[in-house]
C-alpha cells in the first residue's frame, strides 16, 4: 500500500518510506491511499476473540500488502502485552482504562509498535535512525521506554520546561543509554515546531537519518485503532448508539478512533474533549480553525495550541467539514471544572486523572444533550502520573504502583536548549 501525504495526495511512499521519515517533505502528514473496510461478520464475531486475536485481523488488514504473517504476528503479540480494561463507572458510561502498560499511559500501544516496525522496516541498513520526540508529557515516557536500548536508534525528546508533571519527567529524563532529554525554554508547540522545523531542513537530512515517534508518524498513530475495536467487543450496548469521549490534545488519540469507525467500526459519533486549549471545540462549533498559543493547564498532556493531527481529521472526513462537525463534537473545561469531575466520580468510588475527568465531562454533556446513548471515555493515564493534582483534588493520597514508583529514584539527567532552532540544529549536527 501507498501512503500519500496530507498536504500533496500525489506526493505517494511506500510503507517503509512513511514510518522512517515520519513527516512528508511537504510537512504534510502520512494517510493510507485506501481505508479497508471489515465485514459486520467480523466485527460481529470479535466479541468472542481475544485483545490479541482483533489487532491481528485489523493490523492484517492494513498492513499485509507489506508484511508477512509472521510479522504481523510479532508486531501484535509485540504491542498488545498488555490489557486495556473496559471499567463501568456509572449507568451506561465506562471508563476505556489504558493505562496498564510499562509507562501506564495510552502512549504505550502506538510506541511499542512504532519501535518494533521501525527497527523490523530498518533491519536490513546500516544507518543509525535518529527520533526526534515532542512531548507535553506521556509520548516522551512512552517512546522512551519503547525505544530503550534499541540497537542503531537514537532517542532525542523534546519538553517544555516547568510544563510537564515531575513523575513524567523522571520516566524519560533518567534513563540514560540512547535517550538524551532536551528541556526547551518554551510551551510545548515551540518543541515541536522545531522538531517540524529538523525534518524539513536539507542539511541535516543529508547528516543524519530523522524520525518521529510522535503521532505525526503513522506507526505511532495507526495502531491506537486497536484499542477502539476491542473496547467495542466488550462494551455492553443494550441496543444503544455508543459514542466515544477522547481528551484530546495533539488529536491522533481521537482520529484513530475515526480511522476505526472508517474501517467499519459502528461509533455514532465523537466528543473531543479539551482543556482551556479549544482550538478544535471551537472549530466544531463553526470557528475557523486558527492555531493559538497553548495554555498552561492540571491536564497538561492536552496543552497543545495547534494540533499536529488535524489535517489527518479532516482526510479521514473526505475534507468535508459539514459531515466532520456532525459526527464530533467538541467541549473543553477549565482546570476548576476538572478538579470537581475527580471529586464528584471519587465519590462514585473511581478515580480519574485530569486527562480522564476532562473526557468524562465530554462524554457527560454530550450524553445530556443526546439521550439513547451508551458511552466510553478515555481515561488516558494512571492518576498516579499526576499525584500531586489528583491528591489536592481529593485530600488524600494515591498509592502509586511499582513501577511508576520506582521512576521517583532516577537521576533527572537534561540538556537545556532554547526554542532557537539554529541552537538545536547545531546539536544535532554534533551527534552525526
Amino acid at each position: 500500500m501507498k501512503y500519500y501525504s496530507t498536504n500533496n495526495p500525489s506526493h505517494q511512499v511506500s510503507l517503509s518510506e512513511a514510518v522512517i521519515k515520519g513527516l512528508a517533505p511537504d510537512n504534510g502528514l502520512y494517510m493510507p491511499e485506501r481505508i479497508p473496510v471489515l465485514s459486520p461478520e467480523l466485527i460481529n464475531r470479535m466479541s468472542e476473540m481475544s485483545f490479541r486475536e482483533i489487532g491481528y485481523e485489523v493490523i492484517s488488514a492494513l498492513f499485509s500488502e507489506d508484511l508477512s504473517d509472521h510479522q504481523i504476528q510479532e508486531l501484535v503479540d509485540h504491542t498488545l502485552a498488555f490489557d486495556a480494561s473496559i471499567v463501568k463507572v456509572e449507568e451506561y458510561v465506562y471508563s476505556l482504562e489504558l493505562f496498564h502498560g510499562p509507562t501506564l499511559a495510552f502512549k504505550d500501544f502506538g510506541a511499542r509498535f512504532c519501535s518494533k516496525l521501525m527497527s523490523m522496516l530498518d533491519e536490513e541498513k546500516a544507518q543509525k535512525i535518529y527520533v526526534l520526540v515532542a512531548t507535553s508529557g506521556d509520548t516522551g515516557s512512552a517512546v522512551a521506554n519503547g525505544f530503550l536500548g534499541v540497537d542503531g536508534v537514537e532517542v532525542i525528546i523534546l519538553f517544555p520546561r516547568g510544563k510537564v508533571s515531575p513523575l513524567q519527567e523522571k520516566q524519560f529524563t533518567t534513563l540514560g543509554k540512547n535517550i538524551t532529554a532536551l528541556e526547551v525554554e518554551g510551551v510545548f508547540d515551540d518543541c515541536q515546531t522545531l522538531v517540524k522545523q529538523a525534518f524539513l531542513d536539507e542539511e541535516l537530512n543529508q547528516k543524519l537519518l530523522l524520525t518521529s515517534a510522535n503521532s505525526i508518524n503513522i506507526a505511532r498513530w495507526i495502531p491506537q485503532c486497536l484499542y477502539y475495536f476491542y473496547a467495542y467487543s466488550r462494551l455492553p450496548k443494550n441496543g444503544k448508539k455508543v459514542v466515544f469521549s477522547v481528551p484530546s490534545g495533539n488529536f491522533g488519540n481521537i482520529g484513530a478512533g475515526i480511522l476505526a469507525a472508517r474501517m467499519g467500526l459502528p461509533i455514532d459519533h465523537f466528543v473531543a474533549a479539551t482543556n482551556l486549549n479549544k482550538v478544535v471545540p471551537e472549530y466544531l462549533k463553526g470557528a475557523e480553525f486558527l492555531a493559538q498559543p497553548s495554555i498552561q493547564t492540571l491536564s497538561n498532556s492536552m496543552d497543545v495550541g495547534n494540533p499536529s493531527n488535524f489535517p489527518r481529521l479532516k482526510a479521514l472526513f473526505g475534507d468535508d467539514e459539514s459531515f466532520f462537525r456532525e459526527k464530533v463534537k467538541g467541549y473543553f473545561y477549565t482546570d476548576e471544572e476538572t478538579v470537581r469531575a475527580i471529586q464528584q466520580v471519587k465519590e462514585q468510588g473511581y478515580i480519574l486523572d485530569p486527562h480522564g475527568a476532562v473526557g468524562y465531562l465530554g462524554l457527560k454533556d454530550f450524553m445530556a444533550e443526546n439521550p439513547g446513548y451508551v458511552g466510553v471515555f478515555l481515561e488516558t493515564a494512571h492518576p498516579g502520573k499526576f499525584k500531586d493534582v489528583v491528591e489536592e483534588a481529593l485530600g488524600e493520597t494515591l498509592v502509586l504502583p511499582d513501577r511508576l514508583a520506582a521512576f521517583l529514584k532516577g537521576e533527572k539527567k537534561v540538556i537545556p536548549m532554547e526554542k532557537d532552532f539554529e541552537r538545536f540544529k547545531a546539536f544535532l549536527k554534533n551527534l552525526g
